[in-house]
C-alpha cells in the first residue's frame, strides 16, 4: 500500500493510520494490528512501521502498553487535529475578510442614498 510518491514510506503509513484514528475506523482504546500484521499490510519493513508508529506516538494519537501492544488513545485524550485548526483559522479569516467587504458595500450605500436625498430635496 505504501506508494512511491517521494514522501518516506513511514510517513505514509503513519498518515493512513492518523487517518483512521481520526476517521473512527481504528477507534479510541481499539490496539493496532501488530508490527508484523501492518508491515504485511503495507508491505514494508518491521523497522518502517516502526517508524511509523512512534510518529502517532509522538503525536500522542497512540499509548504502548509494555507486552500489550499498542493502543489508540481515548477520545478525551486525543490531541485535537491540527487540520482542523487550520480549517478553523481559514474559516475566521474568510469571516473577517467578509465583514469588512460587508462594512465597505454598507458605507457605499449609506453615501449613495445621502446623494439621492439630497438631489431630490433640491
Amino acid at each position: 500500500m505504501v506508494r512511491n510518491t517521494g514522501q518516506p514510506a513511514y510517513l505514509q503509513i503513519a498518515d493512513d493510520l492518523r487517518a483512521q484514528i481520526r476517521g473512527g475506523s481504528l477507534a479510541p482504546g481499539t490496539p493496532l494490528p501488530s508490527t508484523t500484521k501492518l508491515a504485511e499490510r503495507y508491505d514494508a519493513s518491521l523497522s518502517v512501521v516502526k517508524l511509523a508508529v512512534g510518529v502517532l506516538r509522538t503525536e500522542g494519537l497512540v499509548i504502548g502498553q509494555q507486552g500489550k501492544g499498542v493502543f489508540v488513545r481515548e477520545a478525551g485524550e486525543l490531541p485535537p487535529d491540527p487540520k482542523a485548526g487550520d480549517e478553523l483559522a481559514e474559516l475566521r479569516a474568510t469571516v473577517q475578510d467578509l465583514a469588512v467587504r460587508l462594512a465597505k458595500v454598507e458605507e457605499q450605500l449609506a453615501t449613495s442614498t445621502t446623494r439621492r436625498s439630497g438631489r431630490s430635496s433640491r
